[in-house]
């Protein structure tokens, strides 16, 4: 065997040993992620508190973001049985209670409970009719999102605690006018598309759920991924992300035990520090 052929046979073996070794750190890695994923799904699981206290708990968590700082924005849930639950918006979310949550029909009609729901609602409605995997809706104007609003720009996603947006975000870039009537509605649901949140040109933010808990992690997220844009663009240029990432990222950070285990230490601290948030006795 001449020097050429063992130079050969001395670079197949040099490569097969290093696909070996990629490979067996591909399923290492593969390995190791799902240990993580099982380990967080068998600790952070959906509370079983009622819907209604989940509702005013989360009325009580956007309040604290700055999400109400006026009556603006709606938080809507389907039930069991269809109907609709929302927040009554006197007192606003602030205030909210188990026992100031009201339902109502798709009129926007009160069927139960004391108070009246904020008309924006009715935008809910046509999102509703277009998603059927939507169980829940929160809309908001918080500063970050807002001003983002105003610039006709996207949501960027460029940074891991935002990546539950990537690819996954859309925007409305004409601003429709107050959101009181069906033509808003029809609006806002088709530019929403297959995504579970969108930016509203001149007006805020909105993010769906399949669940209560879903819709109120992705309002919070959405906020804070706004002012990173803000403040990201106010020192430099945005760098991308490798798709990749972010798709990982994204689908990471929408498991339903990253969603549930985030919104219950939200919640419980609120519990804690605001106990008038349950039903008066």
């Amino acid at each position: 065997m001449n020097r050429g052929d063992i130079s050969i046979k001395f670079c197949q073996k040099a490569s097969m040993v290093e696909r070996m070794n990629k490979e067996n750190t591909l399923n290492n890695n593969f390995d190791l992620k799902a240990q993580a994923n099982n380990e967080l799904k068998s600790y952070l699981a959906a509370s079983d508190w009622p819907i209604r206290l989940k509702m005013a708990l989360a009325c009580r968590k956007l309040a604290s973001e700055s999400h109400a700082e006026t009556l603006a924005g709606q938080i809507t849930s389907i039930d069991e049985n269809k109907d609709i639950l929302t927040s009554s918006i006197v007192g606003g979310f602030a205030n909210a209670r188990e026992d100031t949550i009201i339902k109502i029909n798709k009129e926007i009609e009160v069927i139960e409970g004391i108070g009246i729901p904020n008309p924006g609602v009715r935008f809910h409605i046509w999102i509703y009719q277009e998603r059927k995997d939507v169980r829940s809706i929160v809309h908001t104007h918080p500063p970050f999102a807002s001003a983002l609003s105003m610039t006709g720009k996207p949501l960027k996603v460029a940074h891991m605690d935002a990546a539950m947006f990537y690819e996954d975000c859309a925007h409305l870039t004409e601003w429709p006018g107050v959101p009181l009537a069906d033509e808003e509605g029809k609006i806002i649901a088709e530019a929403l598309g297959d995504k579970r949140s969108i930016l509203l040109a001149n007006h805020g933010l909105l993010t769906t759920g399949r669940s209560l808990e879903e819709a109120v992690y992705l309002a919070v997220q959405f906020e804070r991924a706004a002012k990173l844009q803000v403040l990201a663009e106010s020192i430099g240029e945005i760098n991308a992300i490798k798709p990749s990432h972010g798709r990982e990222a994204h689908d990471f950070l929408l498991q339903d035990s990253i969603i549930f285990g985030t919104f219950n230490a939200w919640t419980e601290e609120i519990l804690r520090n605001q106990p008038d948030v349950r039903a008066s006795a």
